[in-house]
């Protein structure tokens, strides 16, 4: 196994930060990371991830928990388990308008033997993320949201 992990926390509440996690078309503008995402944040919904880790390749992954305000989680991974890829954005309200943000990423498998070696080390991309997602949510002010209830924002 091998996982990058990194949290911080944002002087605004959690609906706020959703609101920036769910906006994916604009994750360029605060991510140096990032080059872009395709696709909707939004359960069982596919979203194509591109990043100056690797510029030449998309990496697609599948909504497949989404809880607003809380906890949203990307996967992908190879038939049978062989391989597998499992980000997690977690929210946790701190109150007084704060939020523990916690970003985690597992890859797993008995192909890890192979690929783990491929895979670069995410530490400084994962930290860039969280300041970056920090840094936007406190410019919009803590509870300022104008996410909508069933998708949880505009992510397109």
């Amino acid at each position: 196994m091998k996982e990058f992990q990194v949290s911080t926390t944002i002087d605004a509440a959690p609906e706020r930060v959703w609101e920036v996690l769910m906006d994916t078309a604009a994750y360029s503008e605060w991510d140096p990371f990032t080059i872009r995402i395709e696709g909707r944040a939004a359960l069982g919904e596919k979203i194509k991830a591109y990043s100056t880790l690797s510029p030449d390749r998309a990496f697609p992954v599948t909504v497949t928990e989404f809880v607003p305000n809380q906890k949203m989680t990307w996967a992908d991974g190879m038939p049978l388990g062989l391989f597998k890829g499992v980000r997690t954005f977690t929210l946790s309200a701190q109150g007084e308008g704060t939020t523990e943000f916690t970003l985690h990423e597992a890859f797993t498998g008995p192909m890890m033997v192979l690929i783990g070696r491929t895979i670069p080390d995410m530490t400084e991309a994962f930290e860039s993320f969280a300041s970056g997602l920090k840094r936007r949510a406190e410019e919009g002010g803590a509870g300022e949201s104008g996410a909508s209830e069933e998708s949880g924002g505009g992510g397109r």
